[in-house]
């Protein structure tokens, strides 16, 4: 059976807003990319803590930490290498060791050495950089979690929370030098009473 005018025009009009609708090449955005190293910091706590979890808020904070951590060290190794005349971030710029040091990390070699390309810290790139920048990241990861649960399990609670990452931090002399200027969001401050405030104790009478 034929299709009907009406029928025929009502599938023009379909076709013509399909048309309408689809993105030209131009206009298609693409999504920037959030890194996210939510995956190996949980693979570092349950190294560290086996049997302690972590909220999602904890999780964030631990991820805007290794993200920061990131940045802060490869802006160094590039001025270094600027410094030096240099047009490769190196293994010396970076401390790094040997390829060899790759075995037993959790975190991402390959997509640390991505970002250092993509983020244009130096001309070139050497390969043991973003091996020992990895190690360098996943260790001090694994010191925040590791005082982190200790302070979740003095308060018995079995799970990460915001609040136990500053008491994590304060307590550490180098840590609370690394990030002195941080705040961490719904984190609190350490229990501190000054002593003026304190009552005074009674002198007891001289018997």
């Amino acid at each position: 059976m034929p299709p009907t005018p009406a029928t025929a025009s009502k599938g023009a009009k379909k076709a013509s807003k399909a048309k309408a609708s689809r993105p030209t090449g131009d206009k298609k955005r693409k999504k920037k990319r959030k890194e996210s190293y939510s995956i190996y910091i949980y693979k570092v706590m349950k190294q560290v803590h086996p049997d302690t979890g972590i909220s999602s808020k904890a999780m964030s904070i631990m991820n805007s930490f290794v993200n920061d951590l990131f940045e802060r060290i490869a802006s160094e190794s590039s001025r270094l290498a600027h410094y030096n005349k240099r047009s490769t971030i190196s293994s010396r710029e970076g401390k790094s060791k040997t390829r060899s040091s790759r075995a037993g990390l959790q975190f991402p070699v390959g997509r640390i050495h991505r970002l250092l390309r993509k983020g244009n810290y130096g001309e070139r790139i050497g390969a043991g950089a973003p091996v020992y920048l990895a190690a360098v990241m996943e260790y001090l990861a694994a010191e925040v979690l590791e005082l982190a649960g200790n302070a979740a399990r003095d308060n018995k609670k079995s799970r990460i929370i915001p609040r136990h990452l500053p008491l994590a931090i304060r307590d550490d002399e180098e840590l609370n030098k690394l990030l002195s200027g941080v705040t961490i969001a719904q984190g609190g401050v350490l229990p501190n009473i000054q002593a003026v405030l304190l009552p005074k104790k009674a002198n007891k009478p001289a018997k």
